[in-house]
């Protein structure tokens, strides 16, 4: 039987919408605390739901009644968690099931939080906190009735659990009793991609100095089937974003990899300095299963305290080296404040080859607009000195970038020139970020490339524009997005569009990484005679004879109206 997804989905958005609604009532909506309570809720009912199918599951294997194996009576937990290790785990007093059972509190505000709490301390979850560059831990769940004055947290709290209670909406419940009822636990990367867009669709926004902002959908899915198509063959693999956001990159590119025997060939590997889009990283992987990935999951400064090294925890043994990195760094910020420390620290910071980690150089600090300083320029050089020998990577940078003639930028295309790595360049439709003007393109790196070839588009003619809030966007149609699949992994030179060039011919051009000026110059002759020639020159110096006679009268109208006004000035005043 067909399963309706489409009715799921819309069930699955009527309980966010549920929830923001609630938030709102009590003044708390378009806040920080908002996005807290409803990721943390929404994360919390999706968790239960799948641990209690997986629980119902293992009472059809060992034929012990669910209540019995959860309150540990005949000491099954162990083997529980060894059959199903992803899973977060929940005492009895944890579930909603349980917890349903004293909503008729005064105080069932305290037995909620009390339950987030012992979620999150739970020895078994340890993997679920996310770690800070410093070791210190971000627990899994947060109180929610902090975010609300005293005398409503009882009230609060029932209505928010009230949304989420089985008899309102369950992810385990199949739509008629011919279907498997944990279905929705067995759909993959599109399903949850899209309800996790909803989830956080109104908090990925800029936010202070730092761009959060969630890389859109069609350029993830680009990225990730390019760099694959790259590849001649996929094995396990360890993929990197140092810049990760919400994880749409990263989490494309590992769906994209695929899974063997049901375990998926990624491991992935982030670290980004904003709280929040660390927060949203953890609920994007848990609603994927990639929970081997989350011990990987760092919030901290990337450029000045990078926490992945070759050996875990070991900083004596040099930055980590990935398979496959992809970035969408911030362009511009302020990091004055750490640009001197940047520079010294990582001074004499060398890979095996002798590259320095910042080979080109690190941006001055601004005199007047700090906020311009371009960072992006330290995360390219990051990211080059990260790659695995036959690593590959996809950064998307302001198209500027591509032709910059002096400074960092061309430093850093030269290098990338020289030692053969760049695979190609992609510039995308203007406004393909909705809440950035800025045009981007996008660098495929390969160290594994033994070409001489370098394949170059221009997709910015692509897309139809669509107004999205107060901003517009620019939306890639499927078939637009195949298109630039496709040409680019099978070098499709398609005139004006795009073409492949030799590194000499990019040399040639100073480095430049645009295709424009790889384009053949077109006249167009057309056979005349010469008495044909001299007629048509004639002609044409007749109409310039007769536009320089009309410029000349034009000129004298001016100077006659203007010395008459000056006159008219003159009488007025005397």
């Amino acid at each position: 039987m067909r399963i309706d997804y489409s009715k799921i989905e819309a069930n699955i958005e009527k309980i966010i919408d549920e929830l923001k609604g609630i938030c709102s009532q009590s003044g708390l909506g378009n806040t920080g605390a908002e996005e807290r309570i409803i990721t943390t809720v929404f994360l919390y009912k999706f968790l239960n739901d799948k641990f209690m199918y997986n629980l119902h599951e293992f009472e059809k294997e060992i034929g012990i009644v669910y209540k019995e194996i959860l309150m540990n009576k005949h000491n099954e937990m162990d083997a529980f968690y060894d059959r199903y290790s992803g899973n977060v785990a929940f005492n009895y007093e944890d579930t909603i099931e349980y917890l349903v059972t004293k909503m008729t509190s005064n105080e069932f505000y305290k037995d909620f939080d009390t339950a987030l709490t012992r979620i999150s301390k739970n020895p078994r979850n340890d993997n679920f906190n996310i770690e800070t560059s410093d070791g210190t831990k971000k627990p899994l769940f947060e109180e929610i009735s902090r975010e609300v004055d005293e005398s409503a947290k009882n009230n609060f709290v029932k209505s928010i659990f009230a949304s989420i209670t089985q008899e309102r909406f369950d992810f385990t419940i199949g739509e008629s009793e011919k279907e498997d009822p944990g279905h929705v636990f067995k759909k993959h990367f599109d399903f949850y991609s899209r309800i996790f867009e909803y989830l956080i669709k109104d908090y990925n926004v800029s936010s202070g100095k730092y761009a959060e902002y969630f890389t859109p959908q069609a350029v993830s899915k680009i990225i990730a089937k390019i760099l694959v198509g790259m590849s001649e063959k996929i094995d396990a693999s360890e993929i990197y974003d140092p810049s990760a956001g919400s994880g749409s990159l990263v989490l494309h590119l590992a769906n994209e990899l695929g899974a063997y025997e049901g375990i998926s060939r990624a491991l992935v590997y982030t670290q980004d300095i904003s709280q929040k889009s660390s927060r949203f990283l953890r609920i994007n992987l848990l609603l994927n299963g990639l929970t081997d990935s989350l011990h990987n999951v760092i919030q901290g400064d990337t450029l000045f305290s990078p926490s992945h090294y070759t050996r875990e925890g070991d900083p004596q043994s040099g930055l980590k080296k990935f398979d496959y990195i992809v970035s969408n760094p911030p362009f511009k910020l302020d990091f004055s404040s750490t640009r001197d420390s940047i520079e010294q620290k990582w001074k004499e910071t060398k890979n095996e080859t002798g590259l320095h980690r910042f080979f080109a150089g690190v941006p001055a600090i601004a005199k007047k607009k700090k906020e311009s300083m371009a960072i992006y320029l330290l995360f390219i050089q990051h990211i080059i000195f990260s790659l695995k020998s036959k690593g590959k990577a996809a950064i998307v940078v302001p198209t500027g970038f591509i032709t910059a003639k002096n400074g960092i930028e061309a430093e850093i295309r030269k290098y990338i020139v020289k030692n053969k790595i760049l695979k190609g360049c992609i510039s995308m439709p203007s406004n393909i970020f909705a809440n950035t003007g800025t045009n981007v393109s996008v660098l495929f790196l390969d160290k594994a490339n033994e070409s001489n070839e370098v394949f170059l588009m221009d997709a910015s003619g692509l897309g139809t524009k669509q107004k999205e809030g107060k901003n517009q966007k620019t939306v890639l149609s499927h078939d637009e997005e195949d298109r630039i699949i496709d040409s680019f992994i099978n070098k499709r030179e398609i005139e004006e569009f795009s073409k492949i060039v030799s590194y000499e011919q990019i040399q040639e051009k100073k480095n430049s990484f645009s295709v424009g000026q790889y384009f053949e110059v077109k006249i167009e002759y057309i056979d005349i005679t010469k008495e044909e020639f001299e007629q048509k020159m004639a002609k044409y110096e007749e109409e310039l004879k007769s536009l320089i006679l009309k410029s000349q009268e034009l000129d004298n109208k001016i100077i006659e109206n203007f010395s008459r006004l000056k006159f008219n000035d003159k009488k007025e005043n005397d």
